[in-house]
């Protein structure tokens, strides 16, 4: 069963940047100086993006007056050197500074800060996770990629089409792929297996690349699938067969991209994207159009551009792989998981 209160650790918002918040026993939040506030934050920090939410508890779960996201490449150069460049460093501290502001001006009862993948590889982690608290006041928690997966079921689960059989949810970071097999006939989906593959879009792209002429792209294309489905082996031998029904749902950049570019949209919708049920097929037809592209030319796709062109490839490989080890004829889109899940631990250990 999926644990709220697995490994928890929240955090109250220090009164400046500094100043670090008193630790609190697990399952047990620390309460900001205001007590009349009923704002609640998660800050996701990955191994490509750092994603903050503000929200406040409503009848249908919370609703969110805040939102922040950008891409810092947190992990950009970490397969070859096994550590978090300056360069990434600072942009992620920019972001950090960014949502920093934004939860003093909001006046955040109860938050809690994670940081995954890039983190948990690298050799100056936990200095980077010091010199983030020194600078922004943000006291980020490194959790292990079993609560990571955790969290984001918690947070998507609620989009899982209908049905009795076992459903897999998972999550194309960019350091990592978490996969979680899931029976849904509990009000919290009971986890029933999981795995985490090294294997995310920035670390696929630095491992393997994908460029040259079309003969080129193809053969890193392959390559990206026969390493990641090598990843997935173990877990893939674990997964039950003869399901009448498989139900899939995604969560992550890619399947948000994807499924943009599958509604041709101008500009990302979130409105339109978030529960989205897209045939497996079509998400195959763009993945494999794009594995063709140039980096150039996949940046002329509108949902896509230049800041997702060189990386929307590995996350196509491993969309791929994850159809091919568990065949639904449709996939269902997230545009929730970590944060969200964050967000409704919070509350529920705060009563609310």
């Amino acid at each position: 069963m999926v644990n709220d209160g697995m490994g928890d650790q929240s955090a109250r918002m220090p009164d400046r940047p500094g100043t670090r918040p008193a630790r609190t026993a697990p399952n047990q939040p620390a309460r900001a100086r205001f007590p009349e506030a009923r704002h609640y934050a998660a800050l996701d920090l990955g191994t490509n993006n750092c994603r903050l939410l503000i929200a406040r508890p409503a009848a249908s779960g919370f609703t969110v007056v805040d939102a922040f996201s950008r891409i810092v490449r947190l992990g950009e150069g970490l397969a070859a050197t096994g550590r978090l460049s300056d360069a990434a460093i600072d942009r992620t501290l920019a972001a950090l500074a960014i949502c920093a502001d934004k939860l003093r001006r909001r006046n955040v009862l109860l938050s809690r800060s994670v940081a995954t993948e890039a983190c948990r590889r690298a050799s100056n982690g936990a200095e980077f996770i010091e010199r983030a608290y020194r600078e922004t006041g943000i006291a980020l928690d490194i959790i292990t990629a079993e609560e990571e997966a955790r969290l984001a079921v918690l947070g998507c689960h609620i989009l899982i089409e209908p049905g009795d059989d076992p459903a897999l949810i998972f999550d194309i970071g960019g350091g990592s792929t978490e996969l979680v097999l899931v029976d849904t006939r509990t009000p919290v989906p009971t986890v029933l297996d999981w795995h985490s593959a090294p294997w995310g879009v920035v670390s696929l792209t630095e491992s393997v690349g994908h460029a040259g002429d079309a003969i080129d792209r193809a053969a890193s294309y392959a390559r990206m699938r026969a390493l990641v489905a090598e990843s997935f082996a173990g877990f893939a031998a674990r997964l039950p067969r003869n399901v009448a029904r498989p139900r899939l749902l995604g969560t992550s950049g890619t399947v948000t991209t994807l499924a943009s570019v599958h509604l041709g949209l101008e500009r990302y919708d979130r409105a339109a994207v978030d529960g989205l049920i897209v045939p497996a097929t079509a998400m195959r037809r763009i993945s494999a159009d794009l594995s063709g592209m140039s980096i150039d030319e996949r940046a002329q796709l509108r949902c896509i551009g230049h800041e997702r062109a060189d990386l929307v490839v590995a996350g196509c490989a491993i969309l791929e792989t994850i159809l091919d080890l568990w065949p639904a004829e449709r996939l269902g889109v997230a545009d929730r998981g970590i944060r969200e899940g964050i967000l409704r631990r919070l509350m529920r250990e705060d009563g609310r």
